[in-house]
């Protein structure tokens, strides 16, 4: 299994509102919803920390962190490398871990009159 390369954090609109132009530099879009993608997430405490990989105008590496009111952020997803991030339609449907898919439903068996 490959490891997690970062994770996508969204915001709950009001949140984008209220930080305003502050946020925008760290925002993607992405099929679901403008999000900021980095590389760790610590949830510990009232402030969730953000750390991102960036350049700066001379392209220099830089690390950031943005720290956020946890009851800001809306959700965090983990990305991994081996699948492409988003939210796309299954050919089969998810199942809990230990499950077995559903044989095919059969018809239901007619009651023989007087039976």
């Amino acid at each position: 299994m490959n490891e997690p390369t970062g994770y996508a954090v969204f915001f709950f609109p009001p949140a984008l509102e209220a930080l305003g132009d502050a946020i925008k530099p760290y925002l993607q879009d992405g099929p679901a919803g403008p999000h900021v993608p980095c590389r760790e997430v610590d949830t510990a405490g009232a402030f969730i920390e953000l750390t991102l990989e960036g350049r700066t105008s001379d392209g220099r590496e830089v690390e950031l962190e943005l720290m956020v009111p946890g009851n800001m952020v809306r959700m965090i997803v983990s990305a991994r490398s081996d699948h492409g991030f988003g939210f796309a339609t299954r050919s089969r449907p998810m199942l809990e871990p230990g499950m077995q898919d559903a044989a095919p439903a059969e018809a239901p068996v007619a009651a023989k009159p007087g039976a």
